[in-house]
């Protein structure tokens, strides 16, 4: 499975925008957009729509049985 992480920053550069501007669309600091693409802040569901809105895609949570 991918991480939030890697899609995030995968999807930012295929849609061509800077962190910078990224973090301008959804209205949060470049940092933060560093922060969440190094893997060292989880993003609030909030802020993952937010996110997923300025990047063209949705967000779908989902739990899933880990044993029998």
């Amino acid at each position: 499975m991918i991480d939030t992480a890697t899609l995030v920053r995968r999807w930012r550069r295929e849609r061509g925008l800077s962190q910078s501007r990224l973090a301008e669309l959804i209205g949060t600091g470049q940092a933060a957009i560093s922060r969440i693409e190094n893997g060292k802040d989880v993003p609030t569901l909030p802020l993952l729509a937010r996110i997923a809105e300025a990047l063209g895609c949705t967000v779908r949570v989902s739990f899933e049985s880990v044993g029998g």
